[in-house]
This record gives structure tokens, sequence and C-alpha cells, in this order.
């Protein structure tokens, strides 16, 4: 993938939300900020422009001058810290970005040439989204700098300002770039995030997170196991079988290669314990004679008198 540094603005007024303090708030358990940051965690460089606030990972801050300055100046003061030929820009309030929507950006980067100044989202309607964008640094440095030289600061300029200038790409995409400006926002974020078919994603990514796991799960191939474990065995199986395939991979260093074969294992057991009772061969079920379990394996139950005459 292109190496590349992110410059997460995390400043403003929040004024829809009452002076809020907008990417500390909660969404899926984790804050804001936190799933921003955790879209773009393979960066070379992370710099946040605001205040400071606990956050998962270590990043760099950095605040603009004076603070509230605005978006271009918040992005100039970011820049200072990076070092990267590409620049991601983020604010940090986007609750559904994930990793894979930072690789396409970057990629569609890469994909345009040296045409290609950098590539924004644009969101259903077709509006552009300027800060979910992945852009060559040169030229936003460049831009940057011209338009602090036309109007002597970059404080209170608008963002079009600066996209105007550049020779940008446009990716669509559905919710990635949806951001949190109101209340009534947060709150189709945070109802979202429990009523989407992601749901289980959004809880494994929210564990580890809290776990400080870094570790790539197929949940498919975990709920396979576990479905696996309680229709064969029992219902309680299905936890504990799914954490003892985690600690036995913990055991071997971790990482995803040790979970799948793990994994592969416990569920051959699992369909072996099941087969065993259900299938031909396999153990009787609970309750039946001796002779009825001769019968179901081949019909050749004991009669009474059989073992007195073996013994002669």
């Amino acid at each position: 993938m292109t190496p590349y540094d992110a410059v997460v603005l995390a400043g403003g007024a929040a004024g829809r939300l009452g002076g809020a303090d907008k990417p500390a708030l909660s969404v899926g358990g984790r804050t804001l900020l936190d799933r921003v940051l955790g879209a773009c965690a393979d960066a070379g460089d992370t710099v946040v422009v605001g205040p400071r606030r606990p956050t998962a990972r270590a990043v760099r801050w950095a605040r603009e001058q004076p603070p509230g300055g605005g978006p271009l100046a918040a992005l100039a003061a970011g820049l200072r810290h990076t070092a990267a030929a590409t620049t991601l820009v983020l604010s940090a309030d986007l609750p559904f970005l994930r990793a894979e929507t930072v690789r396409s950006l970057l990629a569609e980067v890469v994909r345009g040439g040296s045409g290609v100044e950098g590539v924004l989202l644009a969101d259903p309607g077709g509006r552009d989204q300027p800060l979910v964008a992945a852009y060559r640094t040169e030229p936003l440095r460049r831009e940057l700098a011209l338009l602090a030289t036309e109007y002597g600061s970059l404080s209170g300029l608008p963002l079009r300002l600066l996209t105007a200038e550049l020779s940008l790409g446009r990716l669509p995409h559905p919710d990635a770039s949806f951001d949190c400006d109101t209340w009534e926002d947060v709150a189709a974020a945070r109802a979202r995030i429990r009523d989407d078919g992601r749901v289980l994603d959004e809880w494994i990514t929210a564990t580890k997170a809290e776990l400080g796991i870094d570790l790539d799960v197929d949940t498919t191939a975990l709920l396979d196991l576990a479905r696996d474990a309680a229709h064969g065995v029992a219902r309680p199986a299905a936890p504990l079988t799914t954490f003892l395939v985690g600690y036995a991979a913990a055991q071997r260093g971790g990482g995803p290669e040790a979970v799948a074969e793990l994994t592969r294992k416990a569920v051959g057991l699992a369909r072996r314990w099941a087969e065993e009772a259900e299938g031909p061969g396999g153990a009787a079920p609970a309750g039946r004679s001796g002779a009825a379990q001769g019968e179901a394996a081949g019909g050749q139950g004991q009669q009474p008198g059989d073992k007195a005459e073996e013994s002669e």
C-alpha cells in the first residue's frame, strides 16, 4: 500500500452540539476520534490538530495559531509535522470511516498518476468531502503557501479556496463521509451501529481496542465454530470453545494464521463429536439397552444367554 501520513482535524467549536467536545463523543463504545484513528492505523505519522485528549493509540499533537482558525489553518499546522509524499486528511467525526475506504482513496491517487493531486470522497448526493481525502503532499503545501501569501493568513479561509486550485479525483461512497454535526446525527450513528449487519464487526473492533489486541479476527469462522460446538456438543460449549481457541492462539504467539489453524482443528473436533452421536456406528442415545445398541450397529444384538454361551 502507498506510504502515507495522516492529518486529523479535531478542533472546532461544535456549535450545533452546544459546544460539546465532539471528537470525544462515544459511538459504538469508542470515541469518534478513536474510530477515525482506527481507520488510518497504518499511517506512517498521524498528527491530530486540536486540544489533547486521551486516544487509543499514540499520535502527534499540533494546534493552529490562533486556535479556532479554521480548517486551512489547522491543515497547515498538521502538515508541518509530516513527511510522506501522500497525506490523508480527515475530520475527527466520521463514525463509518473504515480502513478499506482509506485504502481505496490512496489507491485512487496512485491510479490517477501525476495528473491527479488528490482524491476526495463524494457523498451519496455527489457533494465533495475535502476532509475525507488523500492528497499529494507537495501540491497541498504549495497551494496553502500561496493562499497564505495572497490573504495574509489562512485563519478563517474556507476549504473551497484550496480545493479549487487542485486537480482532484472523486471516489463515491455511500456512508463513509457521514459526520456528526448535531445530536440527531450522533443518535442516528449510535442506532445504526447496533442495527446494521456489521454489529458483530463493530463489537469485535471495539473490544480489541479496549483490550489492546491487534489481531485480525475471522468473525464468520468463529461464529461457525460456535455454532458447531453449540449444536454438536452443548450450548455452553460455544463460548468456552472460542475462548480456548483464542487462548491457544495466544500461547503460539498470536496472529491470524494461528487463530485460523486452531479454529479449523476445533471445528473438526466439534463435527466428529456430533457425528459420533448422530451418524451410523455412533454412540446410541442415552437410555437405550445394550441389545438395542447392537441392533443399531448392525442387527446383531446379543440375545439372552449369549454371554453365558461365549464364556463356555
